[in-house]
This record gives C-alpha cells, sequence and structure tokens, in this order.
C-alpha cells in the first residue's frame, strides 16, 4: 500500500466540519470511482507535534501508484464535479506539505540483499 500524505491547515474563516464535508465529496468521488483505495484525516491532540507538520493531516491510500496517476490525470481533467469539489477543497486550505510513503516491506522487495 502506498499512503500519500498532506498536513495542512485551514484557512482562519474554514469551518472544520464544512472541510470535512468538502473533502468528503472530492475524495468520495475518487474512491468510487476507484482513483483511490480509501483515505482518512486526523486532527492534531492537544496541539502535540511539530509546527511544521500542521494541524491536520491526510492519509490517502493507493494500491499502486499508477492509481496516484489516475486521480492525478482525473481531477487534472477540471471538467463537471471533478472540478467543484477538488476547487472547494484547495480554497479551503491555507498551507500544505505533501509525502508519499510505501508499506515496508513491501511485496516487491527483495529479502536477503541487505548491507547490515
Amino acid at each position: 500500500m502506498n499512503i500519500y500524505h498532506a498536513f495542512l491547515s485551514l484557512k482562519p474563516e474554514v469551518a472544520d466540519m464544512a472541510f470535512v464535508a468538502a473533502l468528503d465529496d472530492d475524495l468520495g468521488h475518487l474512491k468510487t470511482r476507484g482513483n483511490i483505495a480509501g483515505w482518512r484525516l486526523m486532527r492534531r491532540k492537544l496541539g502535540l507535534g511539530p509546527r511544521e507538520l500542521r494541524d491536520f493531516h491526510l492519509m490517502i491510500e493507493l494500491e499502486e501508484l499508477a492509481q496516484l496517476d489516475s486521480a492525478f490525470l482525473h481531477v487534472a481533467t477540471r471538467t463537471g464535479d471533478v472540478e467543484a469539489t477538488h476547487h472547494c477543497v484547495n480554497h479551503m486550505v491555507a498551507d500544505v506539505t505533501f509525502a508519499l510513503y510505501r508499506d515496508f516491506p513491501d511485496p516487491v522487495r527483495e529479502q536477503g540483499g541487505e548491507l547490515f
């Protein structure tokens, strides 16, 4: 499994639950189409955590990187509901940092080749 991470903060005027609803519309659409395997949103608790990781942590699950490419290509069409839902989410976010991680070891990792 590959996980596309987004660490983000909301604009001051954005209600947190409105953001969740918009995100559910946007990513729910991608999940229904099979462009992503799933997603979850987490929020920092008690202000604990490095400032640069922001208040929210979004994790988008992908079975393979081709799925991420498919999601990007679909959103890039900017047609119909795709543009409306994605634009809505983007305009709620003040700043964001992205990362891409994978399960380790994953099924393609060869065993026994480690140096240490």
